[in-house]
């Protein structure tokens, strides 16, 4: 067949056509299973313990949606679509939003070691230097004044030592009133005035439109290293806390299993809420996981639990689904395994 310039015409056309297709980014953010790795390459106790099974970190694949994908994500199960405003707040760009997961799984992991050395009774020792702001809030009182990374050291003449002290504070404040913050910006020492607002949408609570976390540095004996790259978010808490555990303690922890799970942790060891577990489910049983540890919010229906279970029964897998509140009710179990 003679290739002619209408033939030409055509090709190009398809070509844009494929290109905007596959290319294109619309105002949608997708979320479907992602990956089940070993922690043993990102967690490293100095001196630590070898097992024979792993843990493993769970994480949910997402991404804004090019039209093929929007496509693809209304017929795949267990893929989710969501407005791209519900995801990352208006203003807020996608590095910003970046920053905020990474920041989140660096607090994650802090918070972790806490408790994973507290439980195996090891060296620790924590020191507090204030309060990060994380992000600000578009159109709050802080949106302007603060910016992300600055540090709150002061308030009022008061010392700020953890989030505590501030949220506390402002807490017994009334809209309308205005609160001096003393804070660190890059070597710069500032002093902020800000008006606190009353915010409809949070029953009325007292603030000024930050996402705030405190700067802690933790001391440990031995020492502890991650190198979790660009993954980001705080659900990986949990399983850190178990992965350091059994690095520190000399008997097998996982008995030779492949144990996923997943589940934001407090410096109290309470495992909370996180997103997308039927998709962590699917990921950990790709992987050949036979334990899977869900948040079970103190069995409220609908918990993280539920879900993973019902999952769990939708794909006909043998992986085990545990409820566990407490990193004690996961560590507890994996000591009783045969």
């Amino acid at each position: 067949m003679k290739f002619t310039k209408r033939h030409l015409v055509y090709l190009i056309i398809i070509v844009a056509i494929a290109f905007f297709l596959s290319t294109y980014k619309l105002p949608y953010y997708i979320y479907k299973p992602g990956d089940a790795g070993a922690l043993n390459p990102v967690v490293k106790v100095e001196d630590g313990f070898d097992s024979k099974g792993d843990m493993h970190l769970v994480t949910v694949r997402g991404g804004q949606a090019t039209p093929i994908q929007y496509a693809l994500a209304k017929v795949m199960p267990h893929h989710e679509l969501h407005p791209i405003k519900e995801i990352r707040p208006k203003g807020v760009t996608e590095e910003e939003y970046f920053h905020v997961q990474l920041q989140m799984m660096e607090s994650s992991q802090e918070k972790a070691i806490v408790v994973a050395y507290n439980a195996a009774d090891k060296e620790i020792e924590i020191n507090y230097n204030g309060v990060y702001v994380v992000t600000t809030i578009k159109g709050m009182p802080a949106d302007g004044i603060l910016k992300s990374g600055d540090r709150i050291v002061g308030m009022d003449g008061k010392t700020v030592k953890k989030s505590e002290d501030l949220i506390k504070y402002v807490e017994g404040k009334k809209a309308g009133e205005t609160i001096k913050l003393k804070i660190v910006r890059g070597d710069k020492h500032l002093t902020k005035e800000i008006e606190l607002e009353s915010f409809e949408k949070l029953d009325d609570k007292v603030g000024i439109g930050i996402q705030l976390v405190t700067d802690r540095s933790v001391d440990v004996n031995p020492e502890v290293t991650f190198s979790s790259g660009n993954i980001g978010g705080p659900s990986a808490g949990l399983m850190f806390s178990l992965e350091i555990y059994d690095q520190l303690t000399e008997k097998d922890l996982t008995n030779g299993y492949q144990i996923c799970g997943t589940g934001e942790i407090d410096y109290e060891g309470n495992v909370q809420r996180i997103g997308g577990i039927d998709k962590k489910v699917i990921a950990a049983d790709d992987e050949g996981c036979k334990i899977f540890f869900a948040p079970n919010e103190n069995g409220a229906e609908g918990s993280n639990y539920e879900v993973a279970k019902k999952t769990a029964e939708e794909i006909g897998t043998d992986m085990k689904i545990v409820p566990v509140d407490t990193f004690e009710d996961a560590l507890h179990y994996l000591q009783k395994l045969k």
